[in-house]
């Protein structure tokens, strides 16, 4: 189930709370609780940065790499 961020704008300074629930039940929750505003806190992950190239592995691991490839050369092993 999502995990939504809710600020309760009574107070000041604003609190927040993490509420998990069923997307179906979203609506009616904010319908029935108009002092809380949905906030997005931070964006949701679409990938691992490794996998998309963003950031490449340390030395180490990629020697590890390399001596995996040595001995499976019939694999492709991506060494970077």
């Amino acid at each position: 189930m999502p995990i939504y961020t809710f600020a309760d704008t009574t107070k000041e300074p604003e609190e927040f709370m993490e509420i998990t629930m069923k997307i179906a039940e979203l609506d009616q929750f904010k319908l029935d609780n108009p002092h809380l505003q949905q906030r997005i806190v931070r964006a949701p992950s679409i990938g691992d940065a490794h996998r998309l190239g963003l950031i490449k592995p340390d030395d180490g691991f990629r020697d590890v790499l390399k001596n995996v490839k040595h001995h499976h050369k019939k694999d492709n092993i991506n060494t970077w």
